[in-house]
Protein backbone atom coordinates (compact mmCIF):
# COMPACT_ATOMS: atom_id res chain seq x y z
CA UNK A 1 0.00 0.00 0.00
CA UNK A 2 2.88 2.22 0.76
CA UNK A 3 4.00 1.81 -2.63
CA UNK A 4 1.12 2.21 -4.28
CA UNK A 5 0.64 5.89 -2.94
CA UNK A 6 4.89 6.58 -3.81
CA UNK A 7 3.88 5.83 -6.94
CA UNK A 8 0.93 7.99 -7.39
CA UNK A 9 2.66 10.75 -5.90
CA UNK A 10 5.68 9.78 -8.42
CA UNK A 11 3.20 10.23 -11.26
CA UNK A 12 1.50 13.25 -10.16
CA UNK A 13 4.35 15.18 -9.50
CA UNK A 14 5.87 14.20 -13.06
CA UNK A 15 2.16 15.41 -14.00
CA UNK A 16 2.64 19.17 -13.09
CA UNK A 17 5.78 19.32 -14.10
CA UNK A 18 5.03 18.44 -18.02
CA UNK A 19 1.89 20.52 -17.76
CA UNK A 20 4.12 23.22 -16.29
CA UNK A 21 6.44 23.35 -19.25
CA UNK A 22 3.56 23.02 -21.75
CA UNK A 23 1.94 26.25 -20.21
CA UNK A 24 5.35 28.37 -20.57
CA UNK A 25 5.53 27.42 -24.10
CA UNK A 26 7.14 30.76 -26.22
CA UNK A 27 4.92 32.59 -28.09
CA UNK A 28 5.52 33.68 -31.69
CA UNK A 29 6.18 37.52 -32.74
CA UNK A 30 2.88 38.91 -33.62
CA UNK A 31 3.82 42.79 -34.74
CA UNK A 32 1.93 45.66 -34.98
CA UNK A 33 3.88 49.15 -36.40
CA UNK A 34 2.42 52.48 -36.33
CA UNK A 35 4.71 54.73 -38.62
CA UNK A 36 5.03 57.69 -41.04
CA UNK A 37 7.43 55.38 -42.83
CA UNK A 38 7.54 52.26 -45.80
CA UNK A 39 5.99 50.00 -43.90
CA UNK A 40 5.78 47.38 -46.99
CA UNK A 41 9.85 47.58 -46.89
CA UNK A 42 9.84 46.51 -42.96
CA UNK A 43 7.30 43.70 -43.61
CA UNK A 44 9.02 42.59 -46.51
CA UNK A 45 12.49 42.57 -44.85
CA UNK A 46 11.75 41.64 -41.32
CA UNK A 47 10.38 37.88 -41.59
CA UNK A 48 10.07 34.56 -39.60
CA UNK A 49 7.43 36.46 -37.23
CA UNK A 50 3.70 37.30 -37.86
CA UNK A 51 2.88 41.24 -39.05
CA UNK A 52 -0.42 42.30 -37.83
CA UNK A 53 -3.12 44.87 -39.55
CA UNK A 54 -4.36 45.89 -35.74
CA UNK A 55 -3.01 46.60 -32.26
CA UNK A 56 -5.45 44.69 -30.37
CA UNK A 57 -3.85 41.39 -32.27
CA UNK A 58 -0.67 41.99 -31.76
CA UNK A 59 2.05 41.25 -28.18
CA UNK A 60 4.48 43.57 -29.52
CA UNK A 61 4.29 47.41 -30.98
CA UNK A 62 6.30 49.41 -32.33
CA UNK A 63 5.27 53.20 -32.24
CA UNK A 64 7.72 55.38 -34.19
CA UNK A 65 7.15 59.37 -33.60
CA UNK A 66 9.16 61.67 -35.81
CA UNK A 67 9.34 65.50 -36.09
CA UNK A 68 11.66 67.99 -38.38
CA UNK A 69 15.03 68.63 -36.74
CA UNK A 70 17.73 71.22 -37.23
CA UNK A 71 19.75 69.23 -39.82
CA UNK A 72 16.46 69.73 -42.65
CA UNK A 73 15.53 66.18 -41.73
CA UNK A 74 13.72 64.57 -38.65
CA UNK A 75 14.20 62.56 -35.83
CA UNK A 76 13.20 59.45 -35.02
CA UNK A 77 11.74 58.01 -31.63
CA UNK A 78 10.92 54.55 -31.86
CA UNK A 79 9.53 52.96 -28.59
CA UNK A 80 8.50 49.17 -28.35
CA UNK A 81 5.85 47.62 -25.91
CA UNK A 82 5.03 44.41 -25.01
CA UNK A 83 2.36 42.45 -23.92
CA UNK A 84 1.18 38.65 -22.92
CA UNK A 85 4.04 37.08 -22.28
CA UNK A 86 6.27 39.67 -23.95
CA UNK A 87 4.59 42.03 -20.94
CA UNK A 88 7.61 43.31 -19.35
CA UNK A 89 9.35 43.83 -22.22
CA UNK A 90 10.47 47.39 -23.46
CA UNK A 91 12.58 49.49 -25.14
CA UNK A 92 13.21 52.54 -26.84
CA UNK A 93 15.40 54.02 -29.29
CA UNK A 94 15.93 56.89 -31.35
CA UNK A 95 17.62 57.87 -35.17
CA UNK A 96 18.38 61.42 -36.57
CA UNK A 97 17.95 61.99 -40.70
CA UNK A 98 19.49 65.15 -42.27
CA UNK A 99 18.64 66.79 -45.66
CA UNK A 100 21.35 64.56 -47.64
CA UNK A 101 19.56 61.31 -46.86
CA UNK A 102 17.74 60.20 -49.50
CA UNK A 103 14.07 57.79 -48.86
CA UNK A 104 15.91 54.78 -49.10
CA UNK A 105 18.89 55.45 -47.03
CA UNK A 106 16.20 56.61 -44.22
CA UNK A 107 14.22 53.16 -44.49
CA UNK A 108 17.31 51.01 -44.15
CA UNK A 109 18.70 52.72 -41.36
CA UNK A 110 15.08 52.78 -39.23
CA UNK A 111 14.80 48.76 -40.42
CA UNK A 112 18.46 48.41 -38.73
CA UNK A 113 16.75 49.87 -35.38
CA UNK A 114 13.80 47.59 -35.68
CA UNK A 115 15.47 44.53 -36.07
CA UNK A 116 17.70 45.71 -32.83
CA UNK A 117 14.70 46.62 -30.42
CA UNK A 118 13.22 43.53 -31.82
CA UNK A 119 16.04 41.26 -30.45
CA UNK A 120 14.55 41.27 -26.70
CA UNK A 121 11.56 39.99 -27.98
CA UNK A 122 13.12 37.18 -30.78
CA UNK A 123 14.96 35.85 -27.03
CA UNK A 124 12.32 34.70 -25.68
CA UNK A 125 9.74 33.81 -28.19
CA UNK A 126 9.63 30.78 -30.16
CA UNK A 127 12.22 31.59 -32.83
CA UNK A 128 14.89 32.06 -29.54
CA UNK A 129 16.53 28.68 -30.49
CA UNK A 130 17.59 29.90 -34.26
CA UNK A 131 19.34 33.17 -33.26
CA UNK A 132 22.97 33.31 -34.29
CA UNK A 133 24.84 35.62 -32.60
CA UNK A 134 27.82 37.52 -34.68
CA UNK A 135 29.79 40.46 -33.63
CA UNK A 136 31.93 42.19 -36.61
CA UNK A 137 34.10 45.60 -36.72
CA UNK A 138 35.81 46.85 -33.53
CA UNK A 139 35.18 46.12 -30.15
CA UNK A 140 34.69 49.54 -29.30
CA UNK A 141 34.44 52.99 -31.67
CA UNK A 142 36.27 55.79 -30.95
CA UNK A 143 34.31 58.68 -31.39
CA UNK A 144 35.64 61.12 -33.80
CA UNK A 145 35.99 64.85 -33.82
CA UNK A 146 33.44 66.49 -35.98
CA UNK A 147 34.04 69.95 -37.37
CA UNK A 148 31.12 71.75 -38.89
CA UNK A 149 32.49 74.50 -41.09
CA UNK A 150 28.56 75.21 -41.07
CA UNK A 151 28.31 76.54 -37.09
CA UNK A 152 24.54 74.40 -37.49
CA UNK A 153 23.38 76.27 -40.03
CA UNK A 154 20.91 75.27 -42.81
CA UNK A 155 19.50 76.41 -46.31
CA UNK A 156 17.49 75.67 -48.62
CA UNK A 157 16.39 77.70 -51.73
CA UNK A 158 13.96 76.41 -54.17
CA UNK A 159 12.48 77.33 -57.13
CA UNK A 160 8.63 76.29 -59.02
CA UNK A 161 6.96 77.10 -62.26
CA UNK A 162 3.35 75.71 -63.43
CA UNK A 163 1.97 76.24 -66.71
CA UNK A 164 -2.11 75.11 -67.29
CA UNK A 165 -4.23 75.48 -70.30
CA UNK A 166 -7.82 75.32 -71.16
CA UNK A 167 -9.73 76.27 -73.95
CA UNK A 168 -10.88 79.38 -72.20
CA UNK A 169 -8.47 79.29 -69.17
CA UNK A 170 -4.61 80.10 -68.93
CA UNK A 171 -1.94 80.23 -66.18
CA UNK A 172 1.15 80.72 -65.09
CA UNK A 173 2.60 80.60 -61.81
CA UNK A 174 6.35 80.53 -60.29
CA UNK A 175 7.75 80.86 -56.74
CA UNK A 176 11.34 80.84 -55.88
CA UNK A 177 12.52 81.27 -52.19
CA UNK A 178 15.21 80.94 -49.85
CA UNK A 179 15.00 79.01 -45.92
CA UNK A 180 17.31 79.20 -43.31
CA UNK A 181 17.39 77.80 -39.89
CA UNK A 182 19.95 77.57 -36.81
CA UNK A 183 19.22 75.35 -34.19
CA UNK A 184 21.30 74.76 -31.01
CA UNK A 185 19.79 73.71 -27.21
CA UNK A 186 19.22 77.35 -26.21
CA UNK A 187 18.43 79.18 -29.92
CA UNK A 188 16.53 79.01 -33.19
CA UNK A 189 17.20 81.57 -35.65
CA UNK A 190 14.77 81.33 -38.76
CA UNK A 191 14.44 83.29 -42.20
CA UNK A 192 12.65 82.37 -44.82
CA UNK A 193 11.90 84.69 -48.43
CA UNK A 194 9.61 84.26 -51.17
CA UNK A 195 8.75 85.48 -54.61
CA UNK A 196 5.90 84.20 -56.24
CA UNK A 197 3.45 85.48 -59.37
CA UNK A 198 0.18 84.00 -60.99
CA UNK A 199 -0.63 85.51 -64.26
CA UNK A 200 -4.16 84.27 -65.20
CA UNK A 201 -6.37 84.49 -68.53
CA UNK A 202 -9.99 83.79 -68.70
CA UNK A 203 -12.18 84.16 -72.04
CA UNK A 204 -15.78 84.64 -71.92
CA UNK A 205 -18.10 85.23 -74.79
CA UNK A 206 -15.44 86.15 -76.53
CA UNK A 207 -13.78 88.13 -73.79
CA UNK A 208 -10.24 88.07 -72.16
CA UNK A 209 -10.04 88.65 -68.82
CA UNK A 210 -6.51 88.60 -67.67
CA UNK A 211 -4.93 89.30 -64.16
CA UNK A 212 -1.42 89.17 -62.30
CA UNK A 213 -1.31 88.69 -58.84
CA UNK A 214 2.34 89.20 -57.32
CA UNK A 215 3.79 88.36 -53.73
CA UNK A 216 7.35 89.15 -52.19
CA UNK A 217 7.35 88.43 -49.04
CA UNK A 218 10.28 87.54 -45.93
CA UNK A 219 9.87 86.52 -42.17
CA UNK A 220 12.92 86.45 -39.85
CA UNK A 221 12.69 85.00 -36.18
CA UNK A 222 15.38 84.98 -32.88
CA UNK A 223 13.89 82.20 -30.22
CA UNK A 224 15.78 81.51 -27.05
CA UNK A 225 14.89 78.43 -24.69
CA UNK A 226 14.56 79.94 -21.27
CA UNK A 227 13.88 76.60 -19.33
CA UNK A 228 12.21 73.01 -20.28
CA UNK A 229 8.77 74.37 -20.16
CA UNK A 230 9.70 78.19 -21.39
CA UNK A 231 10.75 80.03 -24.52
CA UNK A 232 10.64 84.02 -25.77
CA UNK A 233 11.46 85.23 -28.93
CA UNK A 234 10.86 87.77 -31.44
CA UNK A 235 9.37 87.64 -34.94
CA UNK A 236 9.58 90.48 -37.54
CA UNK A 237 8.08 90.41 -41.19
CA UNK A 238 8.24 92.32 -44.54
CA UNK A 239 5.55 91.75 -47.99
CA UNK A 240 4.44 93.26 -50.90
CA UNK A 241 1.18 91.35 -51.65
CA UNK A 242 -0.93 92.60 -54.45
CA UNK A 243 -4.20 90.27 -53.64
CA UNK A 244 -4.40 91.52 -50.05
CA UNK A 245 -3.57 95.53 -51.68
CA UNK A 246 -0.16 95.93 -49.74
CA UNK A 247 2.19 98.13 -51.37
CA UNK A 248 4.23 97.92 -48.38
CA UNK A 249 3.81 95.73 -45.20
CA UNK A 250 6.10 95.58 -41.94
CA UNK A 251 5.93 94.42 -38.68
CA UNK A 252 7.53 93.44 -35.18
CA UNK A 253 6.43 90.98 -32.57
CA UNK A 254 8.01 89.81 -29.18
CA UNK A 255 6.82 87.02 -27.87
CA UNK A 256 6.66 84.22 -25.11
CA UNK A 257 5.67 80.70 -24.43
CA UNK A 258 4.96 78.09 -22.32
CA UNK A 259 4.26 74.34 -22.82
CA UNK A 260 3.12 72.87 -20.15
CA UNK A 261 5.04 69.42 -21.24
CA UNK A 262 8.52 69.59 -21.45
CA UNK A 263 10.04 70.02 -24.74
CA UNK A 264 11.75 66.84 -24.99
CA UNK A 265 8.44 64.84 -24.96
CA UNK A 266 7.33 66.94 -28.11
CA UNK A 267 7.47 63.71 -30.54
CA UNK A 268 4.64 62.47 -28.03
CA UNK A 269 2.97 65.37 -26.98
CA UNK A 270 2.78 69.48 -26.51
CA UNK A 271 0.16 71.62 -25.31
CA UNK A 272 1.51 75.28 -25.56
CA UNK A 273 0.56 78.82 -24.65
CA UNK A 274 1.76 81.85 -26.85
CA UNK A 275 1.22 85.47 -26.50
CA UNK A 276 2.73 88.04 -28.83
CA UNK A 277 2.39 91.79 -28.88
CA UNK A 278 3.31 93.97 -31.28
CA UNK A 279 2.71 96.70 -34.09
CA UNK A 280 2.59 96.33 -38.46
CA UNK A 281 2.93 99.34 -40.65
CA UNK A 282 1.00 98.77 -44.27
CA UNK A 283 1.48 101.17 -46.79
CA UNK A 284 -1.59 100.16 -49.57
CA UNK A 285 -1.78 99.80 -52.86
CA UNK A 286 -5.58 101.19 -52.98
CA UNK A 287 -7.36 103.50 -50.55
CA UNK A 288 -9.06 100.98 -48.44
CA UNK A 289 -12.83 100.82 -47.59
CA UNK A 290 -11.22 102.84 -44.28
CA UNK A 291 -10.33 106.08 -46.31
CA UNK A 292 -6.52 104.73 -45.33
CA UNK A 293 -3.96 105.05 -47.68
CA UNK A 294 -1.51 103.66 -44.94
CA UNK A 295 -1.54 103.24 -41.36
CA UNK A 296 0.33 102.01 -38.32
CA UNK A 297 -1.73 99.11 -35.97
CA UNK A 298 -1.16 97.44 -32.74
CA UNK A 299 -1.71 94.25 -32.28
CA UNK A 300 -1.59 90.97 -30.22
CA UNK A 301 -3.01 87.56 -30.48
CA UNK A 302 -2.60 84.97 -28.32
CA UNK A 303 -2.34 81.19 -29.53
CA UNK A 304 -2.99 77.37 -28.15
CA UNK A 305 -1.34 74.73 -29.64
CA UNK A 306 -2.46 71.16 -29.13
CA UNK A 307 -0.79 67.51 -30.54
CA UNK A 308 -0.66 64.29 -29.30
CA UNK A 309 0.07 61.31 -30.94
CA UNK A 310 -0.90 58.31 -29.17
CA UNK A 311 -1.48 54.72 -29.30
CA UNK A 312 -5.22 55.55 -29.41
CA UNK A 313 -4.88 57.83 -32.17
CA UNK A 314 -3.64 61.42 -33.27
CA UNK A 315 -5.01 64.90 -32.65
CA UNK A 316 -3.43 68.37 -33.73
CA UNK A 317 -5.59 71.12 -32.36
CA UNK A 318 -4.63 75.51 -32.80
CA UNK A 319 -6.71 78.01 -31.67
CA UNK A 320 -5.47 81.55 -32.52
CA UNK A 321 -7.76 84.57 -31.57
CA UNK A 322 -5.77 88.52 -32.30
CA UNK A 323 -7.32 92.12 -32.36
CA UNK A 324 -6.26 95.54 -32.58
CA UNK A 325 -5.24 96.94 -29.42
CA UNK A 326 -6.53 100.57 -30.21
CA UNK A 327 -9.83 98.73 -31.51
CA UNK A 328 -11.10 95.21 -30.14
CA UNK A 329 -13.38 94.89 -32.45
CA UNK A 330 -11.17 94.37 -35.55
CA UNK A 331 -10.14 90.83 -34.39
CA UNK A 332 -10.15 87.59 -35.63
CA UNK A 333 -10.52 83.66 -34.02
CA UNK A 334 -9.05 81.02 -36.04
CA UNK A 335 -9.65 77.04 -35.25
CA UNK A 336 -7.51 74.22 -37.30
CA UNK A 337 -8.63 70.70 -35.70
CA UNK A 338 -7.03 67.08 -36.99
CA UNK A 339 -8.46 64.09 -34.84
CA UNK A 340 -7.98 60.32 -35.46
CA UNK A 341 -9.39 57.84 -33.44
CA UNK A 342 -8.82 54.11 -32.89
CA UNK A 343 -12.70 53.13 -31.58
CA UNK A 344 -12.26 49.17 -31.52
CA UNK A 345 -10.04 46.37 -33.64
CA UNK A 346 -9.75 47.46 -37.48
CA UNK A 347 -12.44 50.87 -36.96
CA UNK A 348 -10.99 53.98 -36.72
CA UNK A 349 -12.29 57.83 -36.92
CA UNK A 350 -11.35 60.64 -38.50
CA UNK A 351 -12.43 64.33 -38.12
CA UNK A 352 -10.55 67.38 -39.84
CA UNK A 353 -11.98 70.95 -39.61
CA UNK A 354 -11.03 74.79 -39.81
CA UNK A 355 -13.15 77.71 -39.47
CA UNK A 356 -12.07 81.26 -38.89
CA UNK A 357 -14.32 84.51 -37.86
CA UNK A 358 -13.03 87.65 -39.59
CA UNK A 359 -13.54 90.83 -38.50
CA UNK A 360 -10.29 92.56 -38.85
CA UNK A 361 -9.94 93.43 -43.09
CA UNK A 362 -8.76 96.92 -42.84
CA UNK A 363 -6.37 96.35 -45.86
CA UNK A 364 -9.61 95.88 -48.40
CA UNK A 365 -9.75 98.57 -51.10
CA UNK A 366 -12.91 100.52 -51.37
CA UNK A 367 -15.79 99.95 -54.11
CA UNK A 368 -16.47 97.24 -55.52
CA UNK A 369 -15.08 94.15 -57.10
CA UNK A 370 -14.70 93.69 -60.45
CA UNK A 371 -16.06 90.98 -62.84
CA UNK A 372 -12.25 90.33 -63.12
CA UNK A 373 -11.76 90.36 -59.50
CA UNK A 374 -14.40 87.69 -58.74
CA UNK A 375 -13.57 85.39 -61.93
CA UNK A 376 -9.50 85.38 -61.48
CA UNK A 377 -9.47 85.71 -57.74
CA UNK A 378 -7.26 88.78 -58.53
CA UNK A 379 -7.99 90.52 -54.91
CA UNK A 380 -9.07 90.00 -51.49
CA UNK A 381 -13.32 89.58 -51.17
CA UNK A 382 -14.97 90.81 -47.51
CA UNK A 383 -15.80 88.09 -45.44
CA UNK A 384 -16.82 87.89 -42.02
CA UNK A 385 -16.37 83.98 -41.44
CA UNK A 386 -14.36 80.78 -43.75
CA UNK A 387 -15.32 77.26 -42.64
CA UNK A 388 -14.05 73.80 -44.41
CA UNK A 389 -15.47 70.31 -42.30
CA UNK A 390 -14.40 66.89 -42.88
CA UNK A 391 -15.64 63.29 -41.20
CA UNK A 392 -14.33 59.96 -42.59
CA UNK A 393 -14.27 56.39 -41.32
CA UNK A 394 -11.88 53.23 -41.47
CA UNK A 395 -12.78 49.97 -41.06
CA UNK A 396 -10.25 46.92 -41.62
CA UNK A 397 -11.32 43.67 -41.95
CA UNK A 398 -10.56 40.14 -42.86
CA UNK A 399 -7.10 38.14 -42.70
CA UNK A 400 -5.03 39.53 -39.90
CA UNK A 401 -1.76 37.68 -40.86
CA UNK A 402 -0.52 38.11 -44.19
CA UNK A 403 3.22 38.95 -44.47
CA UNK A 404 3.23 38.57 -48.26
CA UNK A 405 3.89 41.93 -50.20
CA UNK A 406 3.06 41.47 -54.33
CA UNK A 407 2.92 44.60 -55.75
CA UNK A 408 2.41 43.27 -59.55
CA UNK A 409 0.50 45.58 -61.65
Amino acid sequence: MTNYFKYVFIFLFLSTLISSGQSKEKESIKLFLECNCDKNYIRQEIKNIDHVRDQGLANVQVFIYDIANASGGRTYKLEFTGSSSFENITNTLSFDSNANMTPDDIRKRLLWRINKGLLKYILESDIANRVVYRLRGQTEEKEAEFYDPWRNWIFEVYGEAKFDKEASRKKFEYKIGLESDHVTDKWRIRGDFQLSQLNSEFVRNDETFTSERKRYWGTASVVRSISDHWSTGIFTNLKYDTFKNIDLGAGVSPAIEYNIFPYNEVLKREITFAYKIGFFYNNYIETTIFNEDSELIFNHSFNINLRYRQPWGNISTNIRASSFLEDFSKNRLQLNSNLSVRVFKGFSVRFSGNVQFISDQINLPAGDASIEDVLLQQKQIATDFDLGLSVGVNYTFGSAFNNIINTRL
